[in-house]
């Protein structure tokens, strides 16, 4: 793994299991799920990068532009396509050092993901920060439709609470898949009473997570965050992502692609997210 420090900041990478992060800590102290080893896979790890779409796609079946393709379903037993395809591909190193790395994954169309990109990874510590960028090129000779961002699982301590902003809340079916949307402030509550699995849009780029240990910060240039946690958890997800979960079979539905966040990419063109994760003893 690639190991990175920034002022008792450290960062793990296992580039060869989804270009995943496989711990995070400060002074010793885990911000994210972490381990000295690589995990099992990149679900088991501190986090992993959402591309070329976060979340699910419907039953495994991509609908685009009046063509039905079907994917690769990656999640069994659960019947959808989930997180996009870089999470299960090994990433090359492109460069590095003590505290920056730069990753990369060539894409080509196969039975996960019909349309060809190339994408790449930047983290680097600053001081007690981890920045990330991930971005995605359409190497297709078609439009395609395209999504990025972030699925890091950060430990939930005694006490943990959540706090951010938002306009609106994505209802969720049995199914795992988004309803109907609902206005919401976003959450400011105790992570132990969560029971929450929502796409939350109209999010104002900042998420605080603090407890006795850590207090977290999270900024994003996306404007949709996806929150994952209960009571049976140790974790809670704090996923900012581009577009609302299923946003390209809405699409084909009927439903606003713009409002919903999904880009569609002309061949060459490139899409760029940014993420960091600030954080500082209490």
């Amino acid at each position: 793994m690639i190991r990175l420090e920034s002022e008792g900041l450290v960062c793990a990478i296992a580039q060869q299991l989804g270009g995943c992060i496989a711990g995070l800590w400060l002074d010793g102290v885990p911000v994210l799920r972490s381990s000295e080893q690589p995990p099992a896979s990149a679900r088991q790890s501190g986090s992993y990068p959402l591309v070329p779409f976060s979340n699910r796609v419907e039953r495994a079946t991509l609908l685009w532009q009046g063509t039905s393709h079907p994917l690769v379903n990656n999640n069994a037993p659960e019947p959808h396509a989930i997180h996009g395809v870089g999470w299960q591909r090994p990433w090359t190193v492109l460069d590095s050092d003590d505290s920056f790395a730069m990753l990369a994954y060539e894409h080509r169309a196969d039975a996960a993901w019909p349309f060809a990109f190339d994408s790449s990874q930047v983290l680097r510590l600053r001081g007690k920060a981890l920045e990330m960028t991930l971005s995605l090129t359409n190497q297709s000779h078609e439009a395609a439709p395209a999504g990025l961002g972030w699925h890091p699982y950060f430990v939930k301590r005694p006490g943990s609470r959540i706090a951010f902003a938002a306009g609106g809340r994505w209802e969720m079916g049995p199914d795992k898949l988004p309803t109907t949307r609902s206005p919401s402030p976003g959450l400011d509550a105790e992570c132990a009473a969560l029971d929450v699995d929502h796409c939350f849009d109209g999010w104002g780029g900042v998420a605080s997570l603090r407890d006795a240990v850590l207090h977290t910060t999270i900024r994003s240039n996306l404007q949709r965050l996806v929150v994952f946690t209960n009571g049976s958890r140790d974790t809670i997800a704090i996923e900012p992502v581009s577009h609302v979960n299923n946003a390209i079979n809405l699409v084909a539905a009927g439903a606003d692609g713009i409002a919903l966040g999904l880009h569609v990419l002309q061949p060459g063109e490139t899409l760029t997210a940014q993420m960091s994760i600030e954080v500082k003893r209490a």
